[in-house]
This record gives C-alpha cells, sequence and structure tokens, in this order.
C-alpha cells in the first residue's frame, strides 16, 4: 500500500465529507481520537464531531495546496500534512489553514484519526 495514495484519498475523503456534510466525518474518529483545534484540546468521536458541527459557519470549501505524509512507527500508522485554502459561504477572501492527521490502521483494512490538529495561518 502506498503511503502517497493512502494519504491523498484520506484527504480528498476527509474534506470533501467536510463540505459536505461535518457529522459523516464520525466513522473518521475513535473513543481515543484527539482534535486540537485553534489550540482547544477535544477528545473522543462524539465531542470531535460536535465541536465540528458546532463551527460558526454552516458552508464552505478547501482547497488543498499540500499533502506530505510519512509512515509512523511500527503499527502501520501515518502521519498526514495538509496546507491549504478555505473559503467560506460569503466571505470575499479565503483563509490559509495548517493540518495535521496521524492516521492508525484499523482491524478491517482502513485507518482512523488517532491526532487531529488544525490552524488557520494568519500573515
Amino acid at each position: 500500500m502506498d503511503p502517497d495514495s493512502v494519504a491523498k484519498a484520506f484527504v480528498e475523503h476527509y474534506y470533501s465529507t467536510f463540505d459536505a456534510n461535518r457529522a459523516g466525518l464520525a466513522s473518521l474518529y475513535q473513543d481515543g481520537s484527539m482534535l486540537t483545534f485553534e489550540g482547544q484540546k477535544i477528545l473522543g468521536s462524539t465531542s470531535i464531531v460536535a465541536k465540528l458541527t458546532s463551527l460558526p459557519f454552516q458552508q464552505c470549501q478547501h482547497h488543498i495546496s499540500t499533502v506530505d505524509c510519512q509512515p509512523s512507527g511500527p503499527a502501520g500508522g501515518m502521519l498526514v500534512f495538509v496546507s491549504g485554502n478555505l473559503q467560506l459561504a460569503g466571505e470575499q477572501h479565503m483563509l490559509k489553514f495548517s493540518q495535521m492527521f496521524h492516521l492508525m490502521p484499523t482491524p478491517q483494512g482502513s485507518f482512523y484519526v488517532l491526532n487531529d490538529i488544525f490552524r488557520l495561518n494568519y500573515a
């Protein structure tokens, strides 16, 4: 399994789901997953999805600029680092963002998000 292909497929799935139906991201997280969103730490799938669905905008579109990945440890994990632009509905200017995912394999042969760190990048 090529890590770059897995990372690209994950990123496409994650952001298309985020942009269309944030609640649909629940299956990508587990009870031990952690999201750090602009410095705020959130633990567990239910709390993470509650945070994502409560963000103060209904519609957005991610435009991905870069995706970098590395294998992580003997368990078959993967680090994925994403940078890009975020367009909020009704806003003229895009916001730059960076996001890091630590993906871990599941017994079913897919991956879940163990760690997720999101930051807006201010110039």
